[in-house]
């Protein structure tokens, strides 16, 4: 039997891993994924994110030939689910469906025990919903112009109703003080449902509320809209005039729904998720219940909304800074 020298060796040993290597990589690319998914949602069953994350779960499961479930962890302005994800396995297995309110707002109000950007890697936007100037169907208030008229005229004496601190609808109603140089008074609920009633009752005269919430009220002859907040008019509030063709600008804020994954999983199943994100919003079923929401798909690969997820981050943190905003009990 012939001797190996120890280069001779060495060349076998190399030629062993790189044919392990190019005959386990397609392999272990293609096995994923090998197990069941879940989508972490950082709020209650029933809401808007909750209802994309189960749309997406339906349609992307059979895609990848697995199971995905959706979790609900409510709580810290949506900030619970991301935390879970953050710190979750880096297999690809766990993802979270987020708004800008837990990813762009919350990390600047509250102490958290992860980093947004760098612990969760985009995966795409999913939709974004514009947000809409209500007022009740007695108010008196038919404009934006009138409505600036009466604030104007009482600095302090008026109220806007928001889903929480921190929320959307919160840097919404401040950026429109700041805007116009006015001051309503911000008044917080637990979610939207309490607000709706106390704007149909008058008790706060208006509400930045997304079109997802607001549009049953509405359709439902409850609430008069008076601007969308978008920098075009909403496709199912096409009748509704912006902030800006009324003389506000500043104020063009939307909320959006957007999925990442744990960071450091391999970059395969990144791009296996994104591939499968945009099939999933490229159908039509998918495309007409997100419209019947108020919302809008824009599609973007994950360096895309990688982008647009560290601007929003730094535009909202300035948002923050500029309006002085708390946190809760502050």
């Amino acid at each position: 039997m012939p001797s190996i020298t120890p280069r001779r060796g060495l060349l076998a040993a190399a030629a062993l891993a790189a044919a392990w290597l190019f005959a386990s990589g397609p392999v272990s690319a293609q096995a994923w994924p090998d197990k069941p998914l879940r989508i972490m949602v950082g709020a209650s069953a029933g809401g808007g994110t909750d209802i994309l994350a189960r749309l997406l779960a339906e349609k992307m499961g059979p895609a990848l030939k697995q199971t995905i479930t959706v979790e609900n962890r409510p709580g810290a302005s949506n900030t619970i689910a991301a935390e879970m994800t953050a710190k979750a396995a880096p297999d690809g297995s766990t993802l979270l469906l987020a708004t800008n309110t837990g990813q762009a707002v919350a990390p600047h109000l509250l102490k958290l025990k992860f980093d947004p950007l760098k612990d969760l890697q985009p995966i795409g936007l999913v939709a974004v919903v514009p947000n809409v100037l209500v007022v009740g169907v007695n108010s008196p208030y038919k404009s934006v112009k009138e409505l600036l008229a009466a604030m104007q005229a009482n600095p302090g004496g008026m109220k806007y109703a928001s889903s929480g601190i921190g929320s959307t609808q919160h840097i919404v109603g401040e950026a429109f003080n700041l805007s116009t140089r006015t001051k309503a008074i911000h008044v917080p609920y637990k979610g939207s449902a309490q607000a709706h009633i106390d704007i149909i009752g008058g008790q706060v005269e208006m509400m930045f509320d997304t079109t997802s919430s607001a549009m049953g009220q509405i359709k439902g002859g409850k609430f008069r809209p008076l601007a969308i907040t978008t920098p075009q008019r909403s496709a199912e509030l096409p009748d509704v005039p912006t902030l800006a063709e009324q003389g506000v600008a500043g104020a063009d804020i939307q909320t959006w729904y957007a999925m990442y994954v744990t960071a450091g999983t391999p970059r395969a199943a990144v791009e296996r998720l994104a591939a499968e994100l945009t099939a999933a919003l490229k159908q039509p079923d998918v495309q007409a219940r997100i419209k019947g929401l108020g919302g809008e798909i824009q599609l973007m690969s994950p360096e895309q909304f990688g982008e647009m997820n560290k601007s929003e981050f730094e535009r909202y943190g300035k948002l923050v800074r500029d309006a002085n905003i708390k946190p809760e009990g502050q």
